[in-house]
């Protein structure tokens, strides 16, 4: 991959040039913590095998830069340490050459980034200056600020390329290590030694066999990566480093100041994958999963680009809702399978990812740490991503409901900068998908931040029933299916055709009675003038209906205007469609597009209020029951205390 017109390269000399150093440091080091404690039984080194030679230690040399302690240092020797994580063995295992093969790796890259931010900020010279008892008074502080940022430039280095290397060799073992505390930013090499001195202390309490080894590595950096960035947004001249972005095209890793890499790569689903026939019912939600699984793939890797996204009809956000039982989980087993099996065809890497009640944890701020870390790696652009969150009520708690938890607020407050925040960039390699049976138990905010809603209300007509049936009863039986065409009504462009028909008038009751007085006060609605005044009087009965609800209505006027299906041949054979350049699949597209109609605009917009209306009337039910049910238990006492006291 070639360099962007951004990004300055990390020659591989320049990395080579520091990995004597680098094995230096993991053989060994001396070390006073500073900030940390060391953990019980994980003070000293590992004790060596008798006749075993000392390895050297690594002390810096850099003059005027160490500072001086009092308290007893401690020896640091990582490989020693990662060498007897497997009970003993004698040979270095291949988990063990990788992880110490990525940890000198990391440690070369980040004094290679050090030296490159030194360059940049002209650090070399004062360094010069200081060593040689000639720094002017009036540049210490200076001086001192840049010793800070670059340490932090180094660790933050270290700790994003550790995890970038490593991610190939995760494996499903987790260690939680809790956060950081040696970070030191007096200079960069004693800033690495601190990173040196703690991983150590994790490996000695987590990391005593194999499989975990990786895992409380990966852990490691990912928690280091968290508290640098955290103290860097108030940190003084770290500008030239996290304004700057550097490539090391051998690892194919990109360092862009404080932002993590991520690993092009792909999740091993272990899923029960549905197939579309398999879905009875929900015809519209069932084409347009169906339609988006598509869209995803026209994704360009070179561009990072989707034709759909400049087209203007993408799916980035979408909301499933529908009673228990009507077919959710089957919707998000359908379209993940489909983008699954095209992007094995096409050999593209691909991301699943949900985001359950288990994420949400009791301390202060780690359920928003957990759902940023969902929503990067479903966005990353080097992956086709599908990111869920089932039973989203549950999850992301309404702003000012003093039921939910103080992380569910967290959670809800970063989708909601992520899905329309003012930073969110779509490039259509992704979609999020919430689902819910209590929509209107999820915050208005972050509800009308999803684009498109899938009304998932499972089978509805007689032929359905037949169906669901006939297809739960799978092919371990004799009984005959009778007078009854299977699968017939599940066709799906005659069935979404007559859905779609459906919403040429409201469906709820509150809806149906604004559109019936604006008709009647200005006929039909056939001019966007017209469906302007529509779209008023819709917000003078729900205030709920603002401009994003506009937005959400056009943006699916649009994906309508994209109201083809993709052939399954671009599919099947890459070449035809996926592996062409940019401009020629926007062409290709293009010229499949439909022209927008009023009835598709009548139809959307009564799609789209239909739900809020539903929502809202859902949610005022439910909020008058529970008072009844309050004034009832009211009086329900009272009573009881009268008794009582007679």
């Amino acid at each position: 991959m070639s360099l962007s017109a951004d990004q300055m390269e990390l020659r591989e000399e320049e990395i080579r040039a520091h990995y004597e150093a680098a094995a230096a440091m993991l053989e060994g080091i001396d070390h006073t913590p500073r900030i940390a404690t060391p953990k019980e039984g994980a003070s000293s080194a590992p004790e060596r095998s008798p006749g075993i030679a000392t390895r050297r230690r690594f002390r810096s040399t850099t003059p005027g830069l160490v500072t001086r302690s009092t308290a007893r240092p401690e020896g640091v020797r990582l490989v020693e340490r990662i060498e007897q994580a497997d009970d003993g063995d004698p040979l270095v295992s291949p988990t063990q050459a990788t992880v110490l093969h990525a940890l000198r790796r990391a440690v070369s890259i980040a004094l290679a980034t050090g030296e490159a931010f030194c360059e940049a900020t002209g650090l070399v010279a004062l360094k010069k200056e200081n060593l040689q008892g000639s720094l002017p008074d009036a540049r210490k502080t200076e001086f001192s600020e840049l010793l800070a940022a670059e340490a932090l430039a180094v660790m933050y280095t270290f700790g994003n390329a550790t995890s970038f290397l490593l991610a190939s060799s995760a494996s499903e073992a987790s260690v939680e290590i809790g956060a950081v505390e040696e970070v030191l930013t007096d200079n960069a090499p004693l800033a690495l030694h601190g990173c040196l001195w703690e991983l150590d202390q994790e490996l000695a309490a987590f990391g005593d066999a194999e499989p975990k080894l990786v895992a409380t590595v990966m852990a490691y950096a990912e928690q280091l990566m968290e508290k640098v960035a955290l103290r860097a947004q108030t940190a003084p001249r770290v500008g030239a480093f996290s304004g700057a972005k550097y490539r090391v095209e051998a690892d194919d890793f990109t360092i862009a100041g404080f932002t993590p890499a991520l690993k092009a790569k792909g999740t091993t689903l272990v899923m029960q994958f549905k197939k579309p026939n398999e879905v009875v019912g929900n015809h519209i939600a069932k084409y347009q999963a169906m339609r988006l699984a598509k869209m995803i793939m026209a994704y360009d890797f070179d561009r990072k680009l989707n034709p759909f996204v400049d087209l203007g009809g993408f799916i980035f956000t979408f909301m499933g809702d529908g009673k228990p039982g009507t077919g959710k989980t089957t919707l998000i087993q359908m379209m993940a399978g489909l983008v699954s099996e095209y992007c094995s065809v096409a050999g593209y890497p691909f991301r699943y990812q949900n985001f359950g009640i288990d994420n949400i944890d009791s301390y202060q701020g780690k359920s928003g740490q957990n759902a940023k870390s969902f929503i990067s790696n479903v966005l990353d652009p080097n992956v086709i991503g599908f990111g869920t969150v089932d039973d989203i009520d549950q999850i992301a708690g309404k702003r000012g409901d003093r039921q939910s938890s103080a992380g569910q607020q967290e959670v809800t407050a970063v989708l909601m900068e992520a899905f329309a925040g003012a930073n969110t960039v779509v490039r259509g390699n992704c979609t999020f998908g919430m689902f819910s049976n209590y929509p209107e138990n999820v915050d208005d905010a972050l509800r009308q931040r999803a684009g498109a809603r899938f009304l998932v209300d499972g089978p509805q007509t007689r032929d359905d029933y037949i169906d669901i049936l006939y297809l739960l009863m799978g092919k371990n039986h004799s009984l005959p299916l009778g007078d009854h065409e299977a699968y017939a009504a599940q066709e799906i462009k005659k069935a979404v055709a007559a859905s779609f028909e459906g919403h040429s008038k409201p469906h709820e009751d509150g809806l149906a009675k604004v559109f019936d007085r604006v008709q009647d006060e200005i006929g039909e609605l056939d001019t966007i003038a017209k469906v302007g005044r529509y779209l008023k009087a819709i917000q003078e009965a729900d205030p709920r209906f603002t401009g994003r609800s506009i937005k959400n209505i056009t943006d699916a006027v649009k994906v309508r205007a994209m109201d083809f299906e993709l052939p399954d041949e671009w599919m099947e054979t890459p070449e035809l469609f996926l592996f062409k350049p940019y401009e020629d699949k926007l062409a290709m597209i293009s010229e499949l597009r439909r022209p927008i109609t009023m009835d598709m605009l009548i139809q959307e917009v009564n799609r789209y209020a239909d739900s809020e209306f539903r929502y809202a009337d859902k949610s005022d039910e439910v909020a008058i029951e529970g008072m009844v049910r309050d004034y009832e238990r009211q009086e329900e006492a009272k009573r009881r205390y009268l008794e009582g006291k007679g």
